[in-house]
């Protein structure tokens, strides 16, 4: 059997075990922990992944993009689907645990049957259960590990490496670790991950001699084959987050630099190299198709649940496998390898949701977590008031739970425009659902939270969205240096997608009147880069917001006015 064939076979099966729509149309049928976690083993070589977990101890509801838009080359291609054409791409059901993982369709409804996602202690459950198949095989983490809870801050990300650490993680890379700052990194690589975690990153030097900060790649045997791991930290940490944190260090794509630690380890003997990234789906499939030596990109940062690897090839014919494993330990890939005479024979790829109604939770594991969080139990569980609607926060632009801290944000500081960052991390509620302080922080956990009050003109506003779509839009993916569009509140506007750089903002207006270039605006914010930057932890901001609010309506996110897409399948 081919790979190709043997790939299709496991991929629909998987499919037909999982809660096929019923033929009235309408019902969803459960399904079992046998017939989604059952995954033949192949092969001799066997890469688990995750990525994104974003401090996600425990389960949660996640809702996926409803608007995730590709341009240029990038348009109507993985990842830049959603919805039902997501679905019908990679063959699967609409009323399904698949569909739900994967898609935001119906997901107040299909939360509230399929339950909660994520959680470690039901990971790690899926871990052991993965690696009792297939002996030797290495658990990755592609970064953002660190942060993104209300105890991976209060901790200063210790709960999240004693976590990894029982998890059994073996290598990994970073992004939002770094906003720990270098010390805090270094003394966590050196004291706790030592002997335990192979921190990886080829591509973070000394900013004086340019000597490397980490270990470029680690090397491996497996089951008699030797493989190699290269990591990739995000290029652009300095750019998207306060560079005063890593001040000593660059970072960067380094092209030419990663194709010489991948010589390396193949001039060593390594007949398997992997990337394991934090560059983002669209860099990662660019850059597959200009090194050689690569088999396949585990990546990370754009929070993609990518279901197949995609196959890419470079200039000499050399075909490499990207993939990207989603967020907040909703997801597991497992790539295997069938290596033979000391070449790759064949590969199969698996994306596995993790759903915690389907999973025992680890014991173990799970009394880890309740110690993390016992000290810290009173805090994290204050009602601070009750939602009536959804509150999410992924896509392009605003998300309803984005849209309530812009609310806050410029009911407090008395401004006519507040912007939030376009962070891919926080997680969902359902209506009903109470907020609490463990809930805020999901959304606002960082280590610089002040928020601010500025005079800002109407050329500075346009300048300053521009910029940020620039980021997301730029028809170059290297030149994409952070999250999705700034959140933003009072104003509306158009954003033409396409545009060139400069010229994708347009018909800027507050209370229905046109904004003027000349006039000053009072603009709130929060997560500035800048250093020396004070003002109120944004958590206190909209945390006493909540409490004098009890209740939150349904909140309709703002936004802009798209145009010059036509038949964008990347949004719904």
């Amino acid at each position: 059997m081919k790979r190709r064939e043997f790939t299709q076979m496991l991929g629909l099966g998987l499919a037909a075990g999982m809660s096929l729509p019923m033929l009235n149309g309408c019902s969803r049928k459960p399904a079992s922990s046998e017939s989604i976690y059952n995954l033949p083993k192949f092969g001799n070589v066997h890469f688990m992944h995750m990525t994104d977990a974003h401090a996600q101890l425990m389960p949660i509801y996640y809702r996926e993009p409803s608007t995730n838009i590709g341009v240029h080359e990038a348009r109507n291609r993985v990842p830049h689907l959603v919805g039902d054409a997501f679905l019908k791409a990679n063959g699967l059901p609409r009323d399904s645990h698949l569909a739900h993982a994967f898609t935001y369709l119906d997901f107040t409804a299909a939360a509230q049957q399929y339950g909660k996602v994520g959680g470690f202690a039901h990971l790690a459950t899926l871990v052991k259960q993965v690696r009792a198949s297939r002996p030797g095989s290495l658990l990755l983490d592609g970064g953002d590990l660190w942060q993104g809870s209300a105890t991976s801050l209060w901790t200063n990300g210790q709960d999240m490496v004693d976590a990894s650490k029982a998890l059994g993680i073996d290598i990994m890379t970073g992004h939002w670790e770094f906003t720990l700052g270098a010390d805090r990194v270094m003394e966590i690589i050196e004291n706790d991950l030592n002997g335990h975690i192979d921190f990886v990153a080829q591509n973070v030097k000394d900013f004086d001699f340019g000597d490397p900060v980490f270990a470029g790649h680690t090397m491996k045997e497996m089951n008699g084959v030797p493989v190699a791991v290269i990591g990739q930290a995000f290029p652009y940490t300095p750019i998207a987050n306060p560079g005063h944190f890593t001040p000593d260090w660059t970072f960067g794509i380094q092209e030419r630099e990663l194709q010489e630690e991948i010589d390396k380890v193949r001039k060593a003997g390594a007949q398997v190299v992997i990337l394991l990234s934090h560059n983002g789906a669209d860099v990662d499939i660019k850059l597959a198709s200009r090194v050689s030596g690569l088999n396949a990109i585990m990546g990370g940062h754009t929070h993609d649940a990518i279901p197949q690897a995609i196959e890419v090839k470079n200039a000499a014919g050399e075909l490499t496998l990207v993939t990207n494993a989603g967020s907040n330990g909703k997801f597991l890939g497992v790539l295997d390898f069938d290596v033979q005479n000391g070449k790759v024979a064949g590969w199969h790829y698996q994306l596995l949701p993790v759903f915690a109604d389907l999973l025992a939770p680890d014991p173990t594991m799970s009394a880890l977590i309740d110690n993390i969080r016992a000290p810290f139990a009173k805090q994290l569980n204050e009602k601070l008031a009750t939602t009536e609607g959804l509150l999410y926060r992924r896509g392009n632009f605003n998300g309803s739970f984005d849209q309530l801290i812009v609310d806050a944000l410029m009911d407090v500081k008395g401004a006519e425009i507040a912007f939030s960052p376009g962070f891919r991390w926080g997680t969902s509620l359902l209506p009903g659902d109470d907020i609490t302080m463990e809930d805020l922080m999901s959304q606002v956990a960082i280590t610089y939270p002040q928020t601010t009050l500025n005079s800002f003109t109407g050329e500075r506003i346009k300048f300053i969205l521009e910029d940020v779509a620039d980021n997301l839009f730029n028809p170059d993916p290297y030149y994409q240096q952070g999250g999705d569009m700034v959140r933003v509140g009072g104003l509306d506007y158009t954003i033409n997608p396409n545009a060139d750089s400069g010229n994708r903002i347009s018909d800027m207006r507050l209370n229905g009147k046109p904004l003027e270039a000349s006039k000053t605006y009072k603009v709130a914010g929060w997560a500035p880069v800048a250093e020396g930057v004070s003002g109120e932890p944004i958590w206190d901001v909209v945390s006493g917001w909540l409490r004098n609010k009890k209740s939150i309506p349904l909140v309709a996110a703002k936004q802009p006015k798209i145009i010059g897409l036509n038949d964008n399948q990347g949004i719904a």
